[in-house]
């Protein structure tokens, strides 16, 4: 699975639940609303593609399926 940039990540995790809480310096902090955990997404260098081993963290951080990560 190729690693998504980070505005797509944001979308998915959006369309999913998730709302925007607070930056934490180059760090979105988004929630899950129905459920009480937390997703960070970093957001270095604009919008470029994470790395494979950040990306993999933050479907887990989410608890979503693979399969909503792909484009």
């Amino acid at each position: 699975m190729r690693p998504l940039k980070f505005k797509a990540i944001i979308k998915i995790l959006e369309s999913n639940g998730f709302t925007y809480i607070r930056q934490s310096g180059s760090h979105y902090i988004m929630k899950n609303i129905k459920e009480d955990f937390i997703v960070v997404v970093p957001f270095h260098g604009g919008n470029q593609e994470l790395t494979p081993g950040t990306f993999k963290d933050i479907i887990k951080q989410s608890k979503l399926p693979k399969g909503k990560f792909t484009k």
